[in-house]
């Protein structure tokens, strides 16, 4: 499908791994230019291989997006090289397992600036030219937001303040057309979510329960799902769609697991 993104200047933080790289991909396919921002050079430039061997075009932007600075200085670069941006997708967070009982107040401050205050300082010295483009925000977030996980505060308190962002910046951007949405994940197999199964006494049989909660399909989500709801909210054809925070996740958040 033609989404009319062709030569849209998209960011995409935490673009080269992961859900991140499958939000890449789809942008590309759609011939999207995709600014990769990501704390590794070397992470991004493989995605950007993968892109270009397929026909698309990615660019890296090297950031460590838990320092302020480097967060502007990466929305500064984009405008460097390209003029202009046309959307915003925020998406680099990691669930760091920083809890209650055990955890710190330093070690909190420092989740939500590598889980939330990044979401923030990206859309905010994007606005500019996001006002220009009537450019559209994506959040990505996590279910945690809604049903907690155990163990992980500070990763729960960042997504609920992506969903609690999407919504505000919603109301606030109304004036300059700029749609803002988010797209909510639930269990979505990943390089990352493999290195965290692994780690466990009986990955396999984990595994297997957890695929049993998911009420659709009994599978997780693909990258590639999550990333098919983003670019759409990204392009014209979700034009009078902004607020909204959308579950892609078999019904894993909302239906009651016990009774399918």
């Amino acid at each position: 499908m033609n989404l009319g993104l062709k030569e849209k200047v998209i960011i995409v933080s935490g673009g080269a791994k992961g859900i991140g790289e499958g939000i890449s991909n789809s942008l590309a396919t759609e011939g999207a230019y995709v600014a990769i921002v990501g704390r590794n050079h070397e992470d991004n430039q493989k995605a950007i291989d993968k892109i270009q061997a397929t026909g698309g075009q990615a660019w890296s932007f090297v950031a460590e997006l838990s320092d302020p600075k480097e967060c502007e200085n990466a929305v500064n670069e984009v405008v460097k090289m390209f003029g202009r941006i046309d959307g915003l997708v925020n998406n680099a967070g990691v669930n760091d397992g920083i809890n209650l009982e055990n955890g710190s107040y330093e070690g909190f401050m420092k989740s939500l600036h590598s889980n939330l205050i990044h979401y923030y300082l990206l859309a905010h010295h994007a606005l500019p030219y996001l006002k220009k483009s009537q450019g559209p925000i994506v959040n990505i977030g996590s279910k945690v937001a809604d049903t907690g996980q155990g163990g992980t505060s500070a990763y729960a308190a960042a997504n609920g303040g992506r969903n609690a962002l999407t919504r505000e910046w919603a109301v606030e951007l109304l004036k300059y057309g700029i749609r803002v949405n988010a797209v909510i994940v639930a269990e979505c197999y990943t390089p990352l979510y493999d290195k965290w199964i692994k780690t466990l006494p009986n990955p396999e049989e984990t595994l297997a329960k957890i695929y049993d909660k998911i009420p659709l399909g009994k599978r997780m989500t693909t990258p590639e799902e999550i990333a098919d709801m983003v670019v759409f909210l990204l392009s014209k054809r979700s034009s009078h769609t902004t607020g909204q925070i959308i579950y892609v996740d078999g019904g894993y958040t909302h239906l009651d697991r016990a009774l399918i």
